[in-house]
């Protein structure tokens, strides 16, 4: 990672574009998920460290991963020791992995000491009770970012995360071997490890240049370095009412309403099961007017806590009005940046809410996306806003990020 010298040009070309988009409701015009996303991307960001140049695509080698030693992979990826004996231990004895794991060392240390620790002392505290309570976490906007949720939810059994980023598989043996992969690894982590959020277009452009072809290769990376085992991947997907299905032939037809997507299994440090679910899927309302599985699905889930960070202020939006009424139907906690729920949607005798950190105003590529409503709530002397003690979302800055965390005054159980 950088200095923080080193990251002010990025976040200043960022906050230097500004947003033209209009909110209409018509097929045509609707902005979808991909839509936001590539308006973030096109913010030109500070160089990175190792950035890889794409290559011209090329097919990718037919070797079946082994998901036996899912783990081994994911440990290789992150940047520790492989298990002796094995190849990869083998190419982890080569200079250049020697080199990028003694990088991430570093990069790790510094991330835990200004993210994971404070985030970790903060939630034991201020989420005690909402951790007890929430067995599943609904990250919907994650991309591959498994590293936050659990953070904030460590004791959680379930995860499903939804993004638009492709489901990936396992890397194959020659993908490990690539001489460009572990410098496309590092330029892919560079935001999310100094800012805290990816920047969705760039990673899928450093990832699919060695043909780590999704998000299952960055979970299972995170997944290591939280200090969770893997012990098995496999592809899934929702049907068109929303069941979930294993599978083993992940094509899919034109025009089919299926929901692609992974199931990982993991043991936490503590000896406990965990499960994840990434499934691949746009929610805004056109797409869902569709492809409704992923509404059916995650209102089969039972209460949830939901959680919800640098998600481009979609749900702001007149036509993200799906998702975000699932989330109020549906959650009896929400945590999340001013990115999420915008607070004119919340039925205020329903909720009740605690503000963390300092509310300004958005960067300026989502300046229409200010809420007058939260600035009064954050100088309201009766709403006690607590202190925050970790950057968090765009305004990535601890002096700068917020939090909110919403209460359901009355508790669904089912």
């Amino acid at each position: 990672m950088r200095s923080s010298l080193f990251l002010l040009p990025a976040l200043a070309l960022l906050a230097a574009c500004s947003s033209s988009d209009t909110e209409q409701q018509t097929a045509t015009t609707t902005e979808t998920m991909a839509d936001t996303a590539n308006k973030v991307a096109a913010t030109t960001p500070a160089s990175r460290p190792d950035s890889v140049t794409p290559r011209v695509a090329r097919t990718a080698p037919a070797v079946r991963p082994d998901t036996a030693s899912v783990q081994n992979v994911a440990a290789y990826l992150a940047g520790l020791p492989p298990q002796a004996g094995t190849p990869l231990a083998t190419l982890a004895a080569q200079p250049v992995w020697q080199a990028f794991a003694k990088d991430q060392d570093k990069s790790w240390a510094k991330y835990r000491l200004t993210h994971t620790d404070p985030m970790n002392r903060w939630a034991t505290t201020e989420l005690d009770s909402v951790r007890q309570a929430s067995a599943t976490v609904f990250y919907p906007f994650s991309g591959p970012d498994f590293l936050n949720v659990f953070t904030m939810f460590p004791t959680a059994s379930t995860y499903v995360m939804f993004g638009l980023e492709p489901v990936g598989s396992v890397p194959a043996p020659a993908t490990l071997a690539d001489p460009t992969l572990l410098p496309a690894v590092k330029a892919s982590l560079w935001s999310v490890l100094n800012f805290s959020f990816f920047r969705t277009n760039d990673m899928a452009v450093e990832l699919k240049s060695v043909h780590l072809d999704g998000a299952v290769p960055v979970i299972m990376l995170f997944a290591a370095r939280t200090g969770n085992h893997l012990q098995s991947v496999r592809s899934v997907q929702l049907d068109a009412q929303g069941q979930l299905h294993e599978v083993s032939d992940t094509t899919q037809a034109p025009g089919s309403k299926t929901i692609p997507g992974a199931e990982l299994k993991l043991q936490a440090a503590d000896g406990t099961e965990k499960t994840i679910y990434y499934f691949s899927a746009d929610l805004s309302d056109w797409k869902l007017g569709t492809k409704s599985a992923p509404l059916s699905y995650v209102r089969s889930l039972g209460p949830l806590t939901t959680y919800v960070k640098s998600a481009t202020y979609l749900m702001h939006k007149s036509y993200f009005s799906k998702v975000r009424n699932l989330v109020l139907e549906r959650s009896n906690y929400l945590l999340q940046d001013d990115s999420g729920i915008a607070m004119k949607y919340f039925p205020k005798t329903n909720w009740q809410f605690t503000y963390y950190g300092t509310y300004k105003r958005p960067i300026n590529l989502f300046a229409k996306q200010y809420q007058p409503e939260l600035t009064t709530a954050y100088h309201d002397s009766l709403h006690h806003v607590r202190p925050l003690p970790f950057g968090t979302g765009y305004n990535w800055r601890q002096t700068d990020s917020n939090l909110l965390l919403a209460r359901r005054r009355t508790l669904i159980s089912k």
